[in-house]
């Protein structure tokens, strides 16, 4: 069946993930205090005692990470309108290193005025001077890893910090006037109780944060946890307990004034994470440090995950002129990427790019797949076609809230298989 009007004429082109250029930088800053026993992360341990101001390792991996964005190719002439430093602990930086990043992400790709720069923090691993100084170099948002508010379940998963330390961080980030602080809360954890999460829930909410992000805990085979704790069996909490406990959250995160824009964050107007949204609109970004990952000109690249590699990584990068040694990522993996990222946020995904890369037969099969979801309540069709529950190219898929989304693991495989036996148009 063809496309009426201009629909017949969708192309590739149409992807707008690869049609344009980053705007978007992730910087990893790898080092940490301590491996919490859930962390599957690239970091490297330094101690509670060494932070950027006294560790020769976080300098000479600062200088290697200013060797690679001095290397890296600029792909557009816009400046970046986000940069966000994850971890591991970027709090851990001194305000000198962190002025150092910035001012070579600035020469190379241009910062715009102003930009959302965020900033990933531990309790306890910062004081009044460096928040201060984050502020003079432009940090405007900050994502505290709070996790738990209470200190035998902070202990439990080897985290350095305690539940005074979460009060005392969030006074110094409201003394230094940051404009939006987010906090990080974790369910599902060992020995975890409903009242505990409905505590944590109810003290983060009086803290008044402009955004809140809470996590299911998963567990990584290569970590503590996966070696010592089995999923479903205690002393985790049952998977029905943890399903209630993502019910909860959203009935008292939204009550609260909350907007829940994406499966596992929240926002008060106008406190959205603008770098997060990139990835879940598929659109392009840099990536530098250990074990990050980067998305422009269709290559998709994740750096080496210790020290030692990505050092030897970086030096034969500068020595090959920036060019990335990896295949581009083909049209229908893009679009597949596209389905399992867009799917994630409130207002849901276009159907457009499916239309150009896999055509009608694609549309069809996916809407035999998601007829069972749409009659469960769990998927929105917005601008469906003349007959019920017909996908055309301007349909928009919405997961509902909280049921949907609770869903999206299995809607996002059933789609994924759907799609898998139908020969790409391109």
């Amino acid at each position: 069946m063809p496309f009426t009007t201009s629909e017949h004429r969708l192309s590739p082109s149409a992807l707008s993930a690869t049609a344009q250029a980053p705007r978007s930088a992730y910087v990893h800053i790898p080092f940490c205090r301590r491996r919490c026993f859930y962390c599957d992360f690239p970091i490297s341990v330094i101690g509670q005692r060494r932070r950027g101001e006294t560790s020769g390792t976080i300098a000479q991996y600062v200088d290697g990470l200013v060797q690679e964005i001095r290397a890296t190719p600029r792909l557009n002439a816009a400046p970046l309108q986000t940069v966000f430093f994850g971890g591991g602990t970027p709090s851990l930086l001194s305000t000198d290193q962190l002025a150092q990043i910035l001012q070579a992400l600035d020469n190379r790709f241009g910062i715009a005025a102003p930009a959302e720069i965020s900033m990933e923090m531990d309790p306890g691993t910062f004081d009044l001077s460096h928040i201060q100084g984050y502020r003079r170099l432009g940090v405007s948002r900050v994502s505290l890893g709070v996790q738990a508010f209470q200190d035998e379940l902070l202990a439990a998963c080897g985290r350095f910090h305690r539940t005074a330390d979460v009060y005392q961080a969030v006074e110094l980030l409201e003394q230094a006037s940051v404009p939006s602080v987010s906090l990080d809360l974790i369910s599902g954890l060992p020995h975890q109780s409903w009242a505990d999460w409905v505590d944590s829930l109810e003290r983060a909410i009086a803290l008044s944060p402009q955004h809140l992000s809470v996590y299911d805990l998963t567990i990584e085979p290569q970590t503590p946890f996966g070696r010592s704790l089995q999923p479903g069996a205690r002393p985790l909490p049952t998977e029905a307990a943890t399903v209630a406990m993502y019910r909860q959250a959203q009935r008292q995160l939204t009550a609260a004034g909350y907007n829940h824009y994406e499966i596992s964050n929240y926002a008060q107007p106008g406190h959205r994470c603008q770098h997060n949204l990139t990835y879940w609109h598929n659109q392009p970004f840099y990536g530098f440090g250990m074990g990050a990952a980067s998305y422009t000109q269709h290559q998709r690249l994740s750096r080496p995950r210790t020290l030692r590699l990505y050092r030897e990584w970086v030096a034969a990068y500068v020595a090959g002129g920036g060019i990335l040694d990896c295949p581009p990522t083909p049209p229908w993996e893009q679009v597949l990427d596209g389905l399992m990222v867009g799917l994630r946020l409130a207002e849901g995904m276009g159907l457009r790019s499916v239309a150009a890369v896999y055509g009608w037969a694609g549309l069809e099969l996916l809407q035999d797949c998601l007829r069972p979801y749409i009659e469960k309540g769990w998927l929105v069709l917005d601008n469906a076609g003349q007959n019920a529950g017909e996908l055309i190219p301007s349909t928009r898929l919405r997961l509902t809230d909280p049921e949907g989304f609770l869903m999206s693991n299995q809607v996002i495989a059933d789609m994924f298989n759907a799609l898998t036996p139908v020969a790409p148009t391109v």
